[in-house]
């Protein structure tokens, strides 16, 4: 039987003394060996549900305040890159009639014709434009009565034609931009005669007609006598 050291002094003690416990005085033992761990206790029973808690609006003391005044405009942005095109809208209803307008000639546009006529005694000069400086039918104004030309405004099939009186040989040309498209001579037979050409040529816009003489250059224009150039448009392009 094993026994510890406070049970064997105590033995000893009442040993000692006659075994009278009268005799004995209590001496404190020396503290005990700790006993090994305990285990751990069972779990405890589930606890009652607490009440519901506040909501975080009310817990932080958080209140919501009144709208604030609209600020002023900030500077515009920066212009976007340009976004693809958008598919066509639909066709849109018909608008409503409109007014009746001006009754108009669509042949008039097409018309371009002039006969001129030499009034005067003298020759014209050589190598240049024939000037005719008295108009009789000058459609348009597309004979130039300075210059001597015909300027073609409607492009298309021309014919050109021209009556003369003369008191001496006489030779014409007639030119489109400084290219002779024909040319006519008569000689003096009589004291005064007449001569005549016509010619078709085709004008683009803006080309120019004359008559023109070279040394033999004896035209008149005097009453009953009368040089005329006449020209006028059959076709249009």
């Amino acid at each position: 039987m094993n026994l510890g050291p406070g049970l064997l002094l105590l033995s000893l003690l009442v040993w000692v003394d006659g075994g009278d416990p009268q005799c004995l005085s209590a001496i404190p033992g020396l503290p005990g060996i700790p006993g090994m761990p305990g285990r751990d206790g069972r779990d405890g029973l589930k606890g009652i549900k607490g009440e519901k808690g506040l909501s975080e609006s009310h817990s932080t003391g958080a209140l919501k305040g009144e709208k604030g005044i609209k600020g002023s405009s900030g500077p515009p942005g920066k212009t976007g890159r340009k976004g693809p095109p958008g598919s066509p809208g639909n066709l849109g209803p018909q608008g409503p009639k409109g007014e009746l307008g001006i009754a108009g000639n669509h042949k008039r546009q097409y018309q371009s014709a002039f006969t001129v006529k030499r009034s005067t005694m003298q020759h014209p000069d050589k190598n240049t434009p024939i000037i005719f400086n008295d108009v009789i039918t000058n459609d348009h104004g597309h004979y130039n009565t300075n210059t001597g030309k015909f300027v073609c405004q409607i492009p298309g099939l021309y014919y050109f034609v021209y009556h003369t009186s003369q008191s001496g040989n006489l030779c014409l040309t007639l030119r489109v931009d400084d290219e002779i498209k024909a040319s006519f001579c008569d000689h003096k037979s009589n004291s005064e005669q007449v001569s005549s050409g016509g010619v078709l040529v085709q004008l683009k816009l803006n080309q120019e007609v004359w008559l023109a003489t070279n040394d033999y250059n004896n035209m008149i224009g005097i009453d009953t006598n009368d040089s005329v150039f006449s020209g006028f448009l059959i076709f249009p392009d």
